[in-house]
This record gives structure tokens, C-alpha cells and sequence, in this order.
């Protein structure tokens, strides 16, 4: 139990520990960071070149570059000051560390402790991160600075499929590696784009494009139409992009090297979504069965692919079976 007077407390001081996020443009602070900022009576940085002292400085913050050890700071706090580190990048550890030593010790008088996010990282914020690992993977990896889009072609591919898989078995952590291993191949592809001298475009440019192309294919979230049902809103959707692209058929735009039950299947919801009654080619072979089949699994809402494939690992574990 902490018997100490408030006048004793008060005496101790206090440590505010400024941290600030480097995903974030410098000087974008938190007021209640400028408060303790301009209450200090001082304010510390062990790193010169920190990003937010230029701009501390040009607020009238006066900031002095020192990296105290625990018991020197505990001392500039002694008679009541408040003392602001603005902490590294690191997050000063060994600060840290040393001040719950200190505490643990139950010699010391303790300031009072404080840590204050002096700015936050916005959702999305770390794929500034993995933009910025690409670019120096670009630059610095013998193997990845001559990969070329032709060259990573078959990797997306991979990756996606590996995607499917962890979607249809379920598992969480697996669903969330791949996740990242699709992301990857955009930000590659992306990187790799700018360095084209005839057409270079960004992941910014990625970025902005998709955001561009939802918003006006949502124009019942963005815009003033109504839509209270999937239906509607797929509807929404084909009407703005037949607008987009100005197309003749409506079988332009599917990717014709897709595995073939996908192929036949889109075609057939691209078919039925426009009120086409087009009549299945007849044809000897496997080939017309496996178009029919396709066709009557798309109209029953059945993605024939999954269906397949999960078909092809119930003999997959049949065939294990007698193996073992």
C-alpha cells in the first residue's frame, strides 16, 4: 500500500514516454501530445536525426538530444518536473528496462510514468511497410531484381490456388499466409511496373484505380441508387461496368485460359444474367458431357470447380485408404 503524501508524489515528477509512428507524416501529433509537449519542462531525444524534431522545433518546442540512463532521469524529475522523451524507433528498451528495475527495487521514489502514443497508425498502414520492403528487396536481391511480370506469371497463378485451398479447408492461419503471399505478387508486379520507361505506373496508381472502379460500381453506397438486395446490387454492378468498357457480347472480358469447368460456367452466368437462351452446342466426347454438367451446376448455383474439387479429395483420401 502506497503510503506517500500527494505533496510527495507530486515531488517525484513525472516521465512521459512521447512515441510517434513513422507511418505517419511527422508533425501530425495528437493534441494531447502538443499539451505535454509544450507543459515539459523538458524534453529529451537521444536520436539527432529524428524525424519530428524539425518540426517540434519550429512549434517553440526546445529539444535536447540526450539518452539519460534511468536513475539520471529519475533525478530531473525530482522537485515535481515532468519530463517528455520523444522515444526512437526502437522504443527506448533499455530506458524502459532500467526504469521498472528502478520501480521493482521499492528504494527509489518514482516519478510517475507515462506512456503517450503521440500518433497512430491508420488501418492499412502497414502495407506502407511492404512497399517499402519491395523496394529495397527490388534494389538489393539478385534474384528479384530480374524477375519481369512475363517471369512471375506463374507464381500468381500458384498463389492463388494455394489461396482456394486454405479457404476450402478452413484453416484461419493458412488463410491469412496466403492472403499475404497474393498481396505480395500485386506490390511485386506493381514495383516492377515503375521502372517501365514507356507506360510506369505505382502501386499508388493500383491503389487508385480499384478504388475509382468501386466506387462507381457501388452507386447504391456511393451514389443516390438503391439497392436492398444481392441481386440488385449485381445488377448495379454489370449495368456500370457494361458502361466502363463498352463492350459488344457479353462474353467479352472472360479470361479464356481459366480451367476449363470455371470457363464454362461463367460463361453460362454471363448467358442467363442476360436473358440469352442460347442452346448447348452437341458434340461428341467428354468434353460437350463436361459443358453440360458445368452449365447445370452454374444454374443451380454450384461453383463446378468446388464441386470437383471436393469431389477429387474424397478419392484423394479413398486411394489413402487402401494404401494404408
Amino acid at each position: 500500500m502506497n503510503t506517500a503524501s500527494p505533496e510527495a508524489e507530486a515531488a517525484t515528477g513525472r516521465v512521459v514516454l512521447l512515441t510517434t509512428s513513422h507511418r505517419v507524416a511527422p508533425g501530425l501529433l495528437s493534441w494531447p501530445a502538443w499539451q505535454a509537449l509544450r507543459a515539459a519542462d523538458r524534453v529529451l531525444c537521444a536520436d539527432a536525426a529524428h524525424p519530428q524534431l524539425p518540426y517540434l522545433r519550429e512549434a517553440g518546442i526546445a529539444v535536447d538530444e540526450a539518452s539519460p540512463a534511468a536513475e539520471d532521469l529519475v533525478d530531473l524529475c525530482a522537485g515535481g518536473h515532468t519530463v517528455v522523451v520523444v522515444a526512437t524507433a526502437e522504443g527506448e528498451p533499455a530506458l524502459t528496462d532500467g526504469l521498472a528495475r528502478l520501480a521493482g527495487s521499492g528504494r527509489v521514489a518514482m516519478p510517475e510514468l507515462e506512456l503517450l502514443p503521440a500518433s497512430y497508425d491508420l488501418p492499412g498502414a502497414r502495407l506502407l511497410d511492404l512497399v517499402q520492403v519491395m523496394d529495397r528487396i527490388r534494389v538489393a536481391c539478385p534474384w528479384s531484381s530480374r524477375q519481369t511480370h512475363q517471369g512471375l506469371a506463374k507464381y500468381g497463378i500458384e498463389e492463388a490456388y494455394e489461396l482456394v485451398e486454405a479457404i476450402e479447408d478452413g484453416d484461419r492461419d493458412e488463410l491469412r499466409e496466403e492472403l499475404g503471399d497474393v498481396l505480395l505478387q500485386v506490390v511485386f508486379h506493381a514495383r516492377i511496373a515503375e521502372e517501365d520507361p514507356q507506360a510506369p505506373f505505382s502501386v499508388d496508381d493500383v491503389a487508385a484505380g480499384i478504388v475509382t472502379k468501386l466506387i462507381h460500381r457501388h452507386p447504391h453506397v456511393f451514389g443516390d441508387e438503391t439497392a436492398s438486395t444481392p441481386e440488385e446490387v449485381k445488377e448495379h454492378w454489370l449495368r456500370t461496368k457494361a458502361e466502363e468498357k463498352r463492350r459488344t457480347s457479353v462474353t467479352e472480358g472472360i479470361p479464356v485460359h481459366q480451367p476449363g469447368l470455371a470457363l464454362a460456367a461463367k460463361l453460362a452466368s454471363r448467358a442467363r444474367t442476360a436473358g440469352l437462351d442460347v442452346p448447348l452446342p452437341q458434340g461428341d466426347g467428354i468434353g460437350y458431357e463436361l459443358l453440360a454438367l458445368a452449365v447445370r451446376a452454374e444454374s443451380q448455383g454450384v461453383d463446378p470447380e468446388a464441386a470437383l474439387r471436393a469431389a477429387a479429395r474424397a478419392y484423394r483420401d479413398a486411394i489413402r485408404a487402401v494404401e494404408d
